[in-house]
């Protein structure tokens, strides 16, 4: 791989321009607890490449969407591994965030000046659990159907604004193609759109702050 980079750089000048982010102090008791953000990253990255794999075959519509999901599984060339792999690496992302805020958490890397960087984690935290959640309709089998009805059914417990917020939520009173297609969206557009933003928001301020030796 460094013989590779090297290459690269040769071409493009990489290395030079950007030695203040190559080259930064580390504190001295860092351990690999410090790699559990950067795991939680490259979950992200492998969420989001095979997701975009499984949307060439995915259909969101209440007559096919099952059974693209059948056929991703069942006729598409490796499309089993692309679906377990995006599963998989969505609900590890889910842990290694909680992971991440639990390290930071301990070390008190949570502490002024760092306190935005710690919202901007809760954030990732709250955007990985909607993306979850809205993409566990999707394969609009019976026990995602039931589930949804379920984990929507609270937004409508909300005090006076309960029954507008179900209604937002599932684009009508009951779930149906409309919520299938709202939760969709959500899932490919709008929710990872968000994550990169905040993501970079997040890598930008440890960069410009560097990295919390903790207490």
């Amino acid at each position: 791989m460094s013989s590779v980079f090297n290459w690269i750089d040769s071409r493009f000048g990489i290395r030079e321009p950007h030695k203040k982010f190559f080259q930064r102090p580390l504190p001295q008791n860092m351990n690999y607890s410090y790699c559990l953000g950067g795991i939680a990253f490259t979950l992200y990255l492998i969420s989001a490449a095979t997701g975009v794999l499984l949307a060439v075959y995915y259909v969101p519509s209440v007559d096919e969407a099952y059974k693209s999901v059948i056929r991703i599984n069942e006729e598409v060339f490796l499309g089993w591994l692309v679906r377990s792999m995006h599963k998989w690496s969505a609900n590890l992302l889910v842990v290694f965030i909680m992971l991440h805020a639990l390290r930071v958490f301990v070390n008190g890397s949570y502490r002024p000046p760092r306190e935005l960087n710690w919202v901007a984690g809760v954030f990732t935290f709250v955007l990985s659990m909607a993306s979850g959640f809205t993409g566990y309709l999707l394969p609009w089998d019976q026990k995602a159907y039931w589930a949804t009805v379920v984990g929507t059914s609270m937004a409508g417990t909300i005090p006076v604004a309960g029954t507008v917020v179900l209604y937002l939520v599932r684009g009508g009173p009951d779930v149906d193609g409309t919520t299938l297609i709202r939760f969709y969206s959500m899932h490919i557009l709008i929710l990872p759109l968000l994550m990169a933003v905040i993501l970079w928001l997040h890598f930008h301020m440890v960069k410009r702050q560097g990295i919390s030796g903790g207490m």
